[in-house]
């Protein structure tokens, strides 16, 4: 029986390449999988059929923009998952969404072996396979581009050589990852980290310097899960695609950083994710109205550590399984209204609401009505530093 290989497929240069390629080297028949996190671009059908032209015996797409902000995204907003406490993780979330349609497909077809285009220096080629191997410890990873040195030249060469349906000409100065979600570009002239960024590396946001009328937002939240936008009922995915749009619109998600990889390297990175940080900076603020001070403060911790095992491919381990279960009931209570100003790149909240806030006006007011009892404030103080009182008498007695 002849070997099957399940390849994660784009449509591009590299993986279309890489279906012939695997063939020649491997002997093996190549199942090519697409998936739509909502990356735009191609139809899925102008996809499958070019993964058939360059020799797939097997094609499937797959739809996945819903599952994608349902299962993906809104687990990171919730966790208000920002790496390095700047990027939203965006190609770390679709990763195990393609890991999930790759190893259906694998199962499904009989295939030993899964495949991607990933190089052997990214956080991705980790991602996919540590995400492959969790879910199917018996599936074997390749890699051409890292295995058998597949490099653009011979890609380019091999395509021409076997007259394979793509052009070959056109290249991006930029390597770019998009998706729902948001939108990662790198190399080329940003390998320079003295180089600022041009305004043709932008696609999902719009100049924040240019002059424009600033766009107010109502987000309402559920359990921390955005469910309707100023008013009108929305799934997660409609909430991520209009503040896309609308958070673009004014320059909100630019961000440029130099980030550490997981392979031990520093990267730059140019991300753009206007709705993302919309929408975790809404969550974010409802939080602080709506989660006790000490849950909180220890949520900041789970938070930081959740996105470090997200970028670096672990989504499907057991600390970040029982993380998620800390992080659903710390969302237990966060429900209400927050409306935020969009303008000159930034997401302002200028105001909140919720059935089940935490914020007491009679207790927080310093006009007629206050109902704090000042009094009790001297013992607490008393007691609050005493331990810290007594440690300074010892060292200033030394």
């Amino acid at each position: 029986m002849t070997e099957r290989v399940v390849l994660a497929y784009s449509g591009g240069l590299d993986t279309s390449v890489a279906i012939g390629w695997i063939a020649e080297e491997t002997g093996a028949e190549v199942i090519a999988v697409a998936v739509d996190v909502g990356q735009g671009g191609e139809d899925l059908d102008v996809i499958r059929k070019r993964a058939i032209a360059c020799g797939a015996v097997e094609a499937e797409v797959a739809d996945a923009k819903d599952e994608f902000a349902d299962e993906y995204c809104l687990p990171a907003i919730k966790a208000n998952a920002l790496y390095m406490d700047r990027y939203p993780l965006v190609s770390a979330l679709s990763r195990p969404a393609i890991v999930k349609h790759l190893v259906a497909a694998a199962q499904k077809h009989g295939a030993d072996t899964v495949a991607h285009g990933c190089t052997g220096k990214g956080n991705d080629q980790v991602r996919f396979e540590a995400g492959i191997s969790s879910l199917a410890p018996e599936l074997r990873c390749i890699a051409p581009v890292r295995d058998y040195a597949m490099t653009r030249d011979k890609a380019i060469a091999f395509c021409e050589a076997n007259n394979l349906p793509i052009a070959t000409t056109k290249k991006s100065p930029y390597s770019i990852d998009q998706n729902v979600f948001g939108r990662a570009v790198e190399t080329g002239f940003l390998e320079d980290i003295w180089n600022a960024p041009i305004e043709d590396v932008y696609e999902y946001t719009q100049n924040p310097a240019t002059p424009r009328e600033a766009d107010e937002v109502v987000i309402t939240f559920h359990k921390g899960a955005p469910v309707a936008i100023d008013g009108q009922e929305v799934t997660v995915l409609e909430a991520v695609q209009q503040l896309n749009r609308r958070a673009g619109a004014q320059g909100v998600g630019r961000i440029d950083m130099v980030e550490d990889r997981l392979v031990g390297i520093k990267s730059r990175e140019i991300y753009e994710a206007p709705g993302a940080i919309a929408l975790i900076t809404a969550h974010q603020e409802l939080e602080n109205v709506t989660v006790e001070r000490e849950l909180a403060r220890y949520k900041r911790q789970v938070e930081q550590r959740w996105g470090e095992l997200v970028y670096d491919g672990l989504w499907f381990s057991p600390l970040k399984r029982a993380l998620d279960g800390f992080i659903a009931e710390a969302n237990e209570h966060v429900s209400g209204e927050v409306r935020m100003v969009l303008h000159g790149g930034r997401a302002v909240v200028n105001g909140r609401r919720s059935g089940e806030s935490l914020y007491d006006f009679n207790l927080a007011t310093y006009d007629t009505g206050d109902t704090f009892d000042q009094s009790l404030s001297k013992g607490f103080i008393e007691i609050f530093g005493m331990s810290s009182k007594i440690a300074a008498k010892r060292d200033v007695a030394l």
